[in-house]
């Protein structure tokens, strides 16, 4: 009983801060909806950097990234590398122009970007607004299962009470403060994920043994778990790595990121923001994975009896003193609600923005569209899957694959008729869609790959047939 109450307070401690950062913040807020929704473009390259960090990794660090170790062994590694180089290209390629063209353009929203400068352009920033409330609404959803999963191994509370208690907190300091409270939040989350997963996986590798010990008993566990080219790839390992390269590099269809290259205080501070996050995100994502390998080896049960995405809480209890467990759930807990505040106010944004704009100045109104939000995705959370992997990549793949490409074009600012935008929208979704779900290729080629390919092919084929008719129109 006293080691729970010694987790119950680490816990509480931790959480306190972020909530009290997130209040503080709001002192600094200006009441109009342009800082609500981007913070008057005005955040810090640090800010950024651990803002981007925690809201782009997740639960999917904690628990998916950990789980999906465990089951395939060290050939989850492809994932951490591929994601990497992808999302380091598409920062250092784009998101300096993202941010010059935003304010150029005056754009405070993804979907209001989209549509800049074209006729028709209402119909753009109606379609991507659906878009992203409802992907981006799941993804959301994903993070407060993930946070709930936590809760359970350690407290043995009901999924649905973890749940109810992650959309509490989230609208308390996003309801307060806006993007601001946000990003400061997710600031204090990303340094109190960094050091929980070090601190865990210290003591994962000496109760091992060792790096080396590690191998060894790994091997004698599974030897394809110390494969680095995963089994059953029909079409071999490039297009595999190429897939979860194209994945990272689908971070330019993430409203939840973009919003944070948007917000910076300067286009010139843009690289320094992703070189700071790269190091941060390398750092979590090596130790998520080598904790998952190191689970395989000390709890080897659980992908019998158990579930592979619990893996971190149960050896966080196995292996640290109680009030360092606390640490370790508040890491997992801020790691889900730093992404899930991020995508409920971008939902939020979309709603009352490009959805509804009759609303876009009315500070009331844009606050309002932050609970009514809220509440859709705790119904989805409460309703949906509980497979935090398959949830978050299935809902990144349709937003890489239906925004992305429009997003490229905007960004070298070349020309895009209303149609053709859609058309490339709904054909990228449907594409990573049908490769998931009818195809069921996700597992040989990832299908943000495929989805962008197709949405891009669009704008493609577009401008072939328009170039055919102008020179017929000639002669």
């Amino acid at each position: 009983m006293s080691d729970r109450i010694f987790i119950a307070a680490g816990f509480i401690v931790f959480l306190t801060l972020i909530v009290g950062v997130g209040i503080y913040s709001s002192s600094y807020k200006k009441n109009t909806t342009a800082d609500y929704i981007l913070a008057s473009r005005g955040v810090s390259p640090w800010l950024t950097a651990l803002s981007a960090m925690s809201t782009g990794q997740s639960g999917l660090l904690f628990l998916g990234q950990v789980g999906f170790a465990y089951t395939a062994g060290i050939s989850a590694i492809w994932l951490v590398i591929g994601w990497a180089i992808g999302d380091y290209l598409a920062w250092l390629l784009f998101f300096k122009r993202l941010r010059k063209r935003s304010e150029e353009t005056a754009s405070d929203t993804v979907s209001d970007f989209l549509a800049q400068n074209t006729s028709g352009a209402r119909w753009i920033s109606i379609v991507s607004g659906i878009i992203i409330v409802a992907f981006l609404g799941a993804y959301a959803a994903s993070q407060l299962v993930a946070g709930s999963k936590a809760l359970n191994v350690v407290f043995g509370w009901d999924y649905y009470l973890g749940i109810i208690l992650g959309a509490a907190i989230v609208t308390i300091y996003c309801f307060s403060g806006g993007v601001r409270a946000e990003i400061w939040t997710d600031a204090v989350q990303g340094i109190i994920m960094i050091g929980s997963l070090l601190l865990l996986l210290v003591a994962a590798i000496n109760a091992c043994g060792g790096f080396g010990e590690l191998w060894t008993k790994l091997a004698a566990v599974d030897a394809s778990l110390v494969n680095f080219s995963p089994n059953n790839l029909p079409l071999g390992f490039l297009p595999f790595f190429l897939g979860w390269i194209v994945a990272g590099f689908g971070v330019v269809g993430q409203p939840h990121i973009l919003i944070r290259a948007m917000a910076i205080d300067s286009p010139d501070n843009v690289n320094k923001a992703l070189n700071i996050k790269t190091l941060a995100s390398l750092t979590t994502s090596f130790s998520s994975i080598t904790i998952g390998l190191a689970a395989r080896v000390l709890l080897p049960d659980l992908l019998s009896g158990g579930d592979p995405e619990l893996a971190l809480p149960y050896l966080a209890e196995e292996l640290l003193p109680a009030g360092f467990v606390g640490l370790m759930l508040a890491g997992v807990f801020a790691a889900t609600m730093s992404t899930a505040d991020s995508q409920i106010l971008c939902c939020s944004a979309a709603l009352t923005q490009d959805i509804a704009p009759q609303f876009a100045n009315s500070y009331r109104i844009v606050k309002l569209g932050t609970l009514t939000v809220t509440a859709i995705v705790l119904s989805i959370a409460l309703a949906g899957d509980d497979n935090v992997f398959l949830l978050i990549t299935f809902s990144w793949s349709a937003l890489a694959s239906g925004l992305g490409p429009l997003l490229l074009l905007r960004v070298g600012q070349l020309p895009v008729s209303t149609p053709v935008a859609l058309l490339m929208m709904v054909v990228g979704i449907a594409t990573a869609i049908s490769w998931n779900l009818a195809f069921k290729l996700s597992s040989i080629v990832y299908e943000v790959l495929p989805g962008m390919i197709a949405g891009s092919l669009v704008y493609i084929i577009a401008r072939l047939l328009a170039s055919k008719s102008g020179s017929h129109q000639v002669k």
